[in-house]
């Protein structure tokens, strides 16, 4: 076992009494905009872009947003660079559990999946490989083949042919990518050696997982916003993974996530909201200062989304005073909504989405007054004011 342990018994519950209320109510107040707000959607989509940089930020790597956003659009206009790639991972887990079912990424089958390892463990118990079967609910049952299909939601229409035949190649492409990340990830068994220049082969993982699990289940009590912070706390003090510290900050998200103070389809932006307090802070020695700053950082996330919200708001409704006596077949409504989903946008993304020349996509551009943010006249792009 590892010799270092997260210690519970000496919670400075007194000094944090006032952080709790105050973050819980920023994450209410939050939530309760996003959940009647026209932009919601648009906001969450933007959400997953930005709080994936500042993943990278903390971590001491850099990421231009716009990079990441032409990555994930297939459009990049240089070599993506590990941290770009990295990025781009943290972003895709974000989907990926606001996808599932909200008790899904805690389950012994979300960390195993979230991992890419065929392992799941059992609180302080031994490990044992299960096969990968497909989505599972909250309280680890496997779902139906139809609710399996649509990510743990409503089942599909079994009688629209055209979304069986999507249901299906959905399907396809998970198990596909959980084959990949099971076949690239080091095994336990032997059949795949660590290699000594990129992993710490004295670094048990699994075992510092167990430990950070029973951390998990003994704050199941506590009011969520603290077992938030405590085990994201204790996620950085036990280092769990080598080469994915970021895993920690959403699983912490999902813990919010789970006990609804974030919607279903909504994880709390806590990378963005870290940001913005000293690292002499989030790191310090004393374990208050660190829970402190946690706290002040979830309540920064708050703040900030709110800001993001209604500067949205403010420049949909700029946006839609253009549409006022155009056609009906015009393709505005659909630039404003992919505007809203995407800090930028290119000439190309617009192209491919509203299936447009790249020529008219310059010439609707700019008929929506988009501000140009990259100042090239070779590569374009544009973003909201």
């Amino acid at each position: 076992m590892i010799s270092m342990s997260y210690d519970l018994a000496k919670l400075p519950i007194s000094s944090l009494l006032r952080p709790i209320s105050d973050a819980t109510a920023a994450l209410a107040r939050l939530d309760d905009r996003i959940a009647r707000s026209s932009v919601g959607q648009g906001w969450i989509e933007r959400g997953h872009f930005t709080d994936a940089a500042a993943s990278l930020w903390i971590d001491g790597e850099l990421v231009q947003l716009e990079d990441l956003v032409l990555h994930d659009a297939g459009a990049d206009i240089r070599t993506p660079t590990h941290e770009l790639t990295i990025a781009r991972d943290v972003m895709r887990t974000r989907r990926r559990i606001v996808a599932q079912p909200r008790g899904w990424a805690l389950s012994a089958h979300g960390l195993r999946s979230l991992r890419g390892q065929g392992n799941v463990f059992a609180n302080g118990g031994p490990a044992e490989t299960i096969a990968d079967e497909g989505p599972v609910a909250a309280d680890g049952e496997p779902t139906p083949a139809d609710e399996a299909r649509n990510g743990g939601e409503e089942g599909t229409d079994l009688s629209d042919p055209l979304a069986v035949e999507l249901a299906a190649i959905d399907a396809v492409i998970a198990r596909s990518e959980a084959v990949l990340a099971e076949a690239s990830a080091p095994s336990r068994g032997g059949v795949r050696e660590k290699d000594p220049l990129v992993y710490d082969l004295d670094w048990d993982e699994d075992e510092r997982l167990e430990e950070w699990l029973i951390v998990l289940q003994q704050t199941q009590d506590l009011p969520a916003v603290l077992q938030a912070t405590v085990t994201l706390d204790a996620w950085n003090e036990l280092a769990v993974l080598q080469h994915a510290p970021w895993l920690g900050r959403l699983l912490a998200g999902s813990i919010l996530r789970q006990v609804g103070l974030t919607t279903g389809v909504h994880l709390a932006a806590i990378n963005l909201g870290l940001k913005t307090i000293p690292v002499d802070r989030r790191r310090h020695r004393d374990r208050e200062t660190r829970l402190l700053a946690l706290f002040a950082g979830i309540i920064a996330a708050a703040e900030l989304g709110l800001k993001e919200h209604d500067r949205l708001v403010l420049a949909r409704q700029m946006m839609e005073r253009r549409l006022v006596g155009r056609r009906q077949t015009s393709k505005l409504p659909e630039l404003i909504e992919l505007v809203m989903s995407r800090p930028l946008v290119s000439t190309g993304m617009v192209a491919k989405v509203i299936d447009v020349t790249p020529q008219t996509a310059v010439r609707i551009v700019g008929e929506l007054g988009l501000r140009e943010m990259t100042g090239r006249g070779r590569f374009r792009a544009w973003g909201v004011l």
